[in-house]
């Protein structure tokens, strides 16, 4: 689901100017100093907020003058500064285009950052491209070169860009300039068999040498713009001698000691592998992966350097497509870097962050390599989901290949990471589109059907609980349910289910969806009911008693999805008379549940087993593992002795997991309801070009006693499932069975 930021509503607010003819004044200067440069205008929201934009002759890039934004007031700005311009678009239709600029900023602490951006707005109103920078923010105090590059759609009317800074500080603006690239996109065509080969080839290599090959310039390599630029050349290899020369020639500035061949011609290892003679004692440098190093803790990718007196043989394999290569893994180092050194001229590696649109071809295929080779070296639980992953590259490929545009392309990569059976496996665009929204109500599968559950808003259609939906616009519900499912990464089939089930009640705010409905007291009578999605204010959830309420004398509920830490403290001493007390975890915990666990028991409590890969040799070979400390929770009085009982179905994922976990390995009390989604650890995630975030679990986590946790999950030890009877009489079947649970 597309979505459009706070950020990005504003910035389109902002082009209420009359568009000029074209860009005016990118190398600012025209215009007096200390006013707004010629050509350019800072919009009223911005001037509000207490910034201003002004021609400064400080420091500039190139030329005499420079633009730069800062924040007048004393007050923390309620938004942001702005520096834009607009223009007629009429002249780019159809065309890729660069906006290129050089910022440096000085911005101190966390959200004051600077960003480009680039809009275009079309001609019936609808946004088309746009891009702000939001996964890249500009915090250097040094001048440097920053770039988007969009394509301006048929139908666009204006193009809007600028700079703007978020929060306090200053940033300068010099240097700028905007060009046609070429066409918008290239046509799709679907790959032959041979330039399959040679793709499958080309993303094996570039997982070795990007996350293993320790030289200097693999390092500073901008490896998205390296694939994105030479899918091309390598798709139309003719044969393994051709595929093996070209690979080699691609990699070799980046991995001069690379040697790609046909299988079967081995070469002789190179002479810069071999200890040197005649010079002081070297360093040996190799990559140490704990997990994918993308910043978010506990994940880190480091270049290590230890005193060796050699290196070993370098790492052998088979490519596919007829050739093989020697991929070194360690590699002599001096004072001034890794052996062998760039020749004098080498130029410098551009920038690592860039932006580039999916709707070309060449892009959707180096974003699905980029993504396979993080998986393929990172993934924790291929061992269990024992899925055929270079299967997935090959047919990720062939649907990159041809997918028309940025949200077909999305589904592929849905595609992709399902196939990793992960319960946090996720694939998300961040681009604008029209809000979304969802139908106004709840439903779930019971007993074989889709069943609605809660009704927010009838919108007056005749549908209540207990209704049965059997079709969608036209669509029996089983097949939209399966085609939903296949785009779900989940490593249980309720968890699957859970997912699958969101996204078909998710879609654009105020579309309208045609369900046909069968009441429970009219069996095979059908009638249709038009609902349109709304804008939700929160979930829509199904009836519960209070987050915390007395059911009966003696016998409390606790509704771990929606108490807050303060809520349980106030209720602890109705809990501390309580006989029986019910938790409710079909969800995920909005307290610090570790504070919950400590009256709940009166010795010292862990959480599970949580590892991290440690990973130095490629496709998971020799891999090791950090167990990280499990969390402890010391017991606290009150001890909270009355029975307990805990409900839980597929809904409960991670943290939830964690919970339940303790619960399982120390007998706190009966598990009511279903097994949970199987899935827990923390999660990593990455960025591929054209706004696309995926994320996966990072780490392995296993049960207490060290068994498998991934797709088995927590097991109820009273097992309850709902019957559509249940719903349509308003009750919880589970909660019900519960009650009897901690009564007896």
């Amino acid at each position: 689901m597309r979505r459009l930021s706070i950020t990005a509503a504003l910035l389109y607010l902002a082009g209420w100017a009359c568009a000029q003819p074209g860009p005016l004044n990118l190398g600012f200067e025209q215009g007096q100093p200390g006013q707004t440069p010629a050509g350019w205008f800072v919009p009223i929201p911005s001037q509000r907020s207490g910034y201003t934009a002004r021609l400064t002759g400080q420091n500039p890039k190139s030329g005499t003058y420079c633009a730069v934004i800062t924040h007048t007031g004393q007050a923390p700005p309620a938004g942001f500064g702005n520096l834009m311009q607009s223009f007629d678009a009429t002249a780019y239709r159809g065309q890729r285009v660069r906006f290129r600029a050089a910022v440096r900023a000085e911005v101190a602490g966390s959200g004051n950052q600077a960003q480009l951006w680039l809009r275009v707005d079309r001609k019936d109103g609808r946004m088309g491209f746009f891009d702000n920078m939001g996964d890249r923010p500009i915090t250097a105090p040094e001048w440097g070169y920053y770039e988007i590059v969009g394509n301006i759609q048929e139908d666009g009317a204006t193009i809007n860009l600028g700079i703007m800074l978020l929060g306090r500080g200053s940033v300068w603006i010099d240097d700028a300039s905007f060009e046609v690239l070429g066409a918008a996109a290239e046509p799709v065509r679907p790959l032959t068999e041979r330039g399959l080969r040679n793709l499958v080839a080309f993303a094996r290599l570039l997982g070795y040498v990007r996350h293993f090959h320790p030289s200097d310039e693999a390092a500073r390599a901008n490896w998205e713009l390296f694939a994105m630029r030479n899918v091309a050349a390598v798709e139309d290899a003719q044969n393994p001698a051709d595929l093996a020369q070209r690979l080699e020639s691609l990699f070799r500035p980046v991995a001069p000691t690379l040697r790609v061949y046909p299988s079967g011609r081995r070469p002789p290892l190179p002479a810069d592998l071999l200890p040197p003679r005649g010079q002081d004692p070297l360093k040996v440098m190799t990559w140490y992966h704990v997990g994918f190093g993308t910043g978010n803790m506990p994940y880190r990718s480091e270049r290590k350097s230890q005193e060796a007196p050699g290196i070993a043989e370098p790492f052998e394999a088979d490519l596919g497509g007829g050739v093989s290569c020697l991929a070194p893994l360690a590699l002599f180092a001096d004072a001034q870097g890794t052996l062998p050194h760039p020749a004098a001229g080498t130029p410098e590696p551009e920038p690592a962050k860039t932006s580039r649109p999916a709707d070309n071809r060449a892009i959707r295929l180096a974003g699905v390599i980029l993504a396979w080779n993080i998986f393929q070296h990172f993934y924790p639980y291929f061992e269990v989901v024992r899925t055929d992953w270079p299967a997935q590259l090959e047919q990720a490929l062939r649907s990159a290949a041809t997918d028309k545009d940025d949200l077909t392309f999305l589904d592929t990569l849905r595609r992709l990471v399902a196939a990793l059976h992960d319960g946090h496996g996720n694939v998300f665009l961040s681009s604008p589109s029209q809000p979304p929204g969802v139908l106004p109500i709840a439903w779930d599968w019971i007993e074989g059907q889709l069943v609605i559950t809660q009704v927010a808003d009838s919108q007056g259609q005749p549908i209540v609980r207990g209704d049965a939906v059997v079709e969608i616009d036209g669509k029996p519900t089983a097949r939209a349910l399966a085609e939903a499912e296949a785009l779900v990464s989940g490593a249980t089939p309720q968890w699957i289910r859970v997912k699958a089930l969101q996204q078909l009640s998710l879609g654009p705010a105020a579309e309208a969806v045609t369900l046909a409905i069968e009441s429970l007291r009219e069996p095979g009578q059908r009638r249709q009911v038009t609902l349109k999605r709304v804008t939700p204010s929160g979930p829509i959830r199904e009836p519960r008693p209070e987050k915390v309420q007395e059911l009966e004398p003696g016998l409390s509920y606790v509704d771990l999805d929606r108490i807050s830490d303060a809520d349980w403290e106030a209720a602890l001493p109705q809990l501390e008379k309580a006989r029986g007390i019910i938790f409710d975890l079909r969800g995920y915990p909005k307290m610090n549940a570790w504070n919950l666990f400590s009256y709940l028991a009166e010795k010292e409590l862990t959480s599970a087993q949580w590892h991290v890969p440690v990973v130095t040799r490629p496709d998971r070979k020799d891999i090791q593992w950090l167990r990280l400390g499990e969390c402890r929770i010391p017991p606290r009085a009150p001890y909270l002795k009355a029975r307990k009982a805990f409900l839980t179905d597929g809904r409960a994922i991670s943290y939830a997991e964690s919970c339940m976990g303790i619960v399982e390995y120390y007998r706190l009390g009966e598990i009511v309801g279903g097994p949970t989604a199987g899935t827990n650890g923390n999660v990593n995630r990455f960025s591929l070009p054209g706004g696309y975030t995926l994320m996966f679990t990072g780490m392995k986590v296993l049960k207490h006693d060290g068994s498998q946790h991934h797709g088995v999950g927590i097991l109820p030890t009273i097992p309850v499932s709902r019957t559509r009877a249940g719903v349509a009489a308003g009750r919880d079947e589970l909660l019900e069975r519960a009650v009897q649970a901690v009564k007896n």
